[in-house]
């Protein structure tokens, strides 16, 4: 197993107290906390190099422009891409998932009668975007439903395969449950019945080794503050010649190659869809944070965190009015919710004993709406979480059910 104390240096952030207590951070779904040699990545960009990039011909630039392509080989790699120029540079996963909804209903590859699939597991990034290109194109909306323990009806999905399906948006890992979807297997479901795939790998990206080759999918999108980077960098991977075909999102400089008042040419991949200036830093911090994980080695990463996660959840079942949610085989987040009380109530108590949960809907209104709830509290693991991590969070809501009464 991962030892993690050894690690826990490089986080500062997690050396404090709240309220008297050690900090336990148990958000990591939400975000994760930013290794040193991240920060060191960020301030040496300003402090260093701190230019635009790829037009400019001074020293600055030049250093700039080459660590920012650096950046995006260094992604390319960790998501074993055929190619740099599949890497396009967004804000995070929602940007990338809004890019590839909002080409594909200029495009006009989408039309009345036409079906876009999403699951009942999807974050609302993966579900609002879709809506609003089924408004514009007069597309309808299907979803596939999930089983009572979490996992998606396998049964159904490929009977909703056999309509005019354009494409499927599906999470690979929830961010609520947990709960880990054959993404690879209803990959090539989808593409033998004519559709274009796209994954959300927001939450999967710090967890899982990501390969878009062996997944086959078309599209694939994460953010950074997901897998130890700073907030405000994502990526949408892309195959290249699909991207090549479809029209660009947004109009403006870098994207284009010649402009007049009467025609524009667009630029070539992945210019074509980087328009105005990026975010120069949390792309080069983003390369750190990836290498920073590879050097630990995602394997050793994803055995540590669900040797934790099965430690919490047999723990935590075993307190009275304890109710977990997902599967048995989770990744990354352990959903639960106590009878009688609301989540809120229960993270609150949670927060003043040092251990920090995330409360709520999860963005995901629709399934906890299929499970009758309104939210849970969700526990969520990281490289950097230890067994006394596990302990806390157990001691606490045990101390919290006991309060309540």
């Amino acid at each position: 197993m991962l030892p993690p104390e050894s690690l826990l240096s490089d986080f500062l952030i997690l050396d404090q107290s709240i309220h008297g207590q050690r900090l336990v951070y148990l958000d990591n779904a939400a975000t994760t906390q930013k290794p040193m040699p991240v920060l060191l990545a960020s301030r040496h960009y300003y402090e260093a190099i701190n230019s635009n990039i790829h037009r400019g011909t001074h020293q600055l630039a030049r250093a700039a422009t080459e660590a920012f392509e650096n950046a995006r080989k260094t992604v390319a790699e960790h998501l074993h891409a055929a190619s740099g120029d599949e890497v396009i540079f967004t804000s995070g996963t929602t940007a990338s998932i809004n890019l590839v909804a909002g080409i594909l209903a200029l495009s006009g590859r989408i039309g009345p009668g036409d079906e876009v699939l999403v699951s009942t597991l999807e974050h609302h990034s993966n579900i609002v975007p879709w809506q609003m290109l089924c408004q514009r194109t007069g597309a309808t909306l299907k979803v596939i439903p999930c089983h009572d323990n979490g996992t998606l009806d396998q049964q159904a999905f490929h009977s909703l395969l056999g309509g005019r399906v354009k494409i499927l948006a599906l999470t690979w890992i929830s961010n609520a449950f947990g709960t880990v979807n054959p993404v690879a297997e209803m990959t090539r479901a989808a593409k033998a019945a004519g559709a274009l795939v796209l994954i959300d790998a927001a939450q999967a990206i710090a967890h899982l080794p990501t390969d878009v080759q062996a997944i086959g999918a078309d599209f694939l999108a994460f953010s950074g503050h997901k897998i130890y980077a700073p907030t405000g960098i994502g990526v949408l991977w892309g195959r290249a010649e699909l991207l090549a075909e479809l029209p660009p999102w947004q109009g403006g400089g870098e994207m284009i190659k010649e402009v007049t008042f009467e025609h524009t040419t667009y630029n070539d991949l992945p210019f074509k869809y980087e328009a105005g200036t990026p975010n120069i830093e949390g792309a080069i911090a983003l390369a750190a944070a990836l290498d920073y994980v590879n050097a630990i080695g995602l394997d050793a990463i994803h055995a540590h965190e669900t040797a934790l996660i099965r430690s919490a959840a047999e723990a935590l079942g075993g307190i009275p009015s304890v109710r977990l949610y997902g599967p048995a085989d989770r990744s990354g987040s352990l959903s639960f919710s106590i009878e009688g009380h609301h989540h809120y109530d229960i993270g609150t108590l949670l927060d003043h004993m040092g251990v920090a949960v995330r409360t709520g809907h999860h963005c995901c209104q629709p399934l906890m709406a299929r499970f009758g709830i309104t939210g849970t509290v969700r526990a969520s693991f990281a490289l950097y979480n230890t067994p006394q991590d596990v302990a806390a969070l157990v001691t606490a809501t045990a101390k919290a059910v006991a309060m309540l009464g």
